[in-house]
């Protein structure tokens, strides 16, 4: 499984960053985790707002900071 979480760096993206790395950690799933700083790359996934979270190549959220529990959901199929 693949994990890209996009942004800048901005706080609300590392916090982002850091509920993703801990879903999957609770989880028990197989999944690299990527952060996705430039912006032309972020711009490729038609996300305007960050932060935003790809699981496999589809954008499962954008300008929030998502639950551990909205993460497991995502990557527990």
């Amino acid at each position: 499984m693949d994990i890209k979480v996009l942004g800048p760096g901005c706080p609300k993206c590392q916090q982002t960053e850091k509920v993703v790395k801990e879903a999957v950690s609770e989880a028990g799933v197989s999944a690299t985790v990527e952060k996705v700083t430039d912006i032309l790359k972020i711009g490729e996934y038609g996300v305007f707002g960050t932060p935003a979270v790809v699981v496999d190549g589809e954008v499962k959220s954008v300008g929030k900071i998502p639950t551990k529990d909205e993460v497991k959901g995502w990557i527990s199929k």
